[in-house]
């Protein structure tokens, strides 16, 4: 799916539809701290956007913490994140049940068979980050490429794709990081009239992005799925 003559359907069909000029990322990508990507990246799955700002939300107001980051561009110094020890502990001894009624105010499931609850697969998941010693955004490098993290989230029930764990490390700041999600694969499609895997997506949108960039623009992947994402959305 990397030929050349792909990409440079692709290419030219992103260039045509998408706002490259403007695909400075929104504030989905600035949160006050890094534990809020996890809630993000495991509620997005399968749903709209609104329904995972509102649960993020719900969170936020009930334990009054912050929800986005004073400044865009920036990653927030540690002393004014909450770190990944602090934000379990907010839960307590609670179980996922309360707290997807409670606090979360959303009791989806990672799937509709034999799905656990969504915020279990959150809380399981931060608890591998305070396995590997990840507490705040400065931290996400010691995992990037990490064999033993990556299988540790996957083993997680719903998690077995990878699409949440990819999307939490670009929320979290990797910049070379696709969320290879329905959005994108309708992208592909439309642009080709051709299938693509969720694996084909970090390919193909990395060498896109590598054509695109030889025309003067200064993109990354995780700008370009920006782009794409807020094409799709209203297409």
């Amino acid at each position: 799916m990397t030929d050349t003559k792909t990409i440079e359907i692709i290419t030219k069909y992103s260039l045509v539809n998408l706002d490259l000029k403007g695909s400075g990322k929104g504030w989905e990508y600035y949160y006050a701290s890094m534990p809020l990507c996890v809630v993000d990246s495991v509620f997005s799955i399968g749903v709209k956007y609104e329904g995972v700002t509102n649960t993020v939300s719900r969170l936020v107001k009930y334990y009054n913490i912050g929800n986005r980051a004073k400044r865009k561009h920036t990653i927030p110094d540690k002393k004014d994140q909450i770190s990944t020890t602090k934000f379990l502990s907010l839960f307590g001894d609670n179980k996922a049940e309360f707290l997807s009624k409670e606090v979360f105010g959303n009791k989806q499931r990672t799937s509709t068979t034999n799905g656990i609850l969504k915020v279990e697969a959150v809380l399981r998941f931060l608890n591998v980050l305070k396995d590997f010693n990840i507490e705040y955004y400065q931290d996400i490098e010691k995992v990037i490429n990490n064999n033993s993290f990556d299988f540790c989230i996957k083993n997680i029930p719903g998690q077995k794709s990878g699409i949440s764990l990819k999307y939490f490390l670009m929320l979290s700041g990797s910049k070379d990081l696709i969320k290879p999600d329905r959005m994108v694969l309708r992208f592909l499609e439309t642009a080709t009239g051709k299938k693509y895997s969720l694996d084909d997506c970090q390919t193909v949108l990395t060498a896109v992005t590598n054509e695109i960039n030889k025309l003067g623009y200064d993109l990354t992947p995780q700008l370009l799925d920006n782009a794409i994402w807020n094409f799709q959305r209203v297409h």
